[in-house]
């Protein structure tokens, strides 16, 4: 599914982040939906270093197992490091579930549990992307303590 960003899509982003910026916790499940967002929604306006930033994200989420604060690290260690982000294929579909299917589940765990599986849904719609994000993560990261 690729979103067009609307209104009314923007004002369920702006419900769901409310949310997952009040939730309790150490784990920041707000950066996972800042990323999962950003790639769903990109278009060929979005600059390229909002999509790399966003798969990047879901990346050390979904397969290093990272906390949004360890991500929002790794964003704040990539923005010093590389100036200049490669142009990534948007897929024509970008996964099955939304944001507002993640708004239709009640708050707490069966919420944070469909905030996940929008993250894994919106990654697996870019695995054409796989190989080169892992590449910038090792390039650019790898002696970064937010990955480890």
């Amino acid at each position: 599914m690729v979103m067009s960003n609307t209104n009314s899509e923007m004002q369920q982003y702006y419900e769901l982040s409310y949310y997952t910026l009040a939730h309790p916790g150490p784990q920041f499940i707000h950066q996972h939906i800042v990323d999962a967002f950003a790639a769903q929604t990109a278009n060929h306006d979005t600059k390229s270093i909002a999509v790399a930033f966003a798969l990047i994200g879901l990346s050390l989420y979904l397969e290093k197992n990272c906390t949004g604060k360890q991500v929002q690290l790794a964003h704040m260690a990539l923005t010093n490091r590389k100036k200049d982000w490669p142009r990534f294929d948007l897929p024509k579909d970008r996964g099955e579930i939304t944001v507002a299917d993640v708004l239709s589940k009640p708050e707490g765990e069966e919420r944070d549990a469909m905030i996940h599986a929008w993250c894994a849904s919106v990654w697996q719609a870019y695995r054409d992307t796989h190989t080169e994000i892992r590449s910038l993560i090792a390039n650019f990261l790898s002696h970064s303590s937010t990955t480890a």
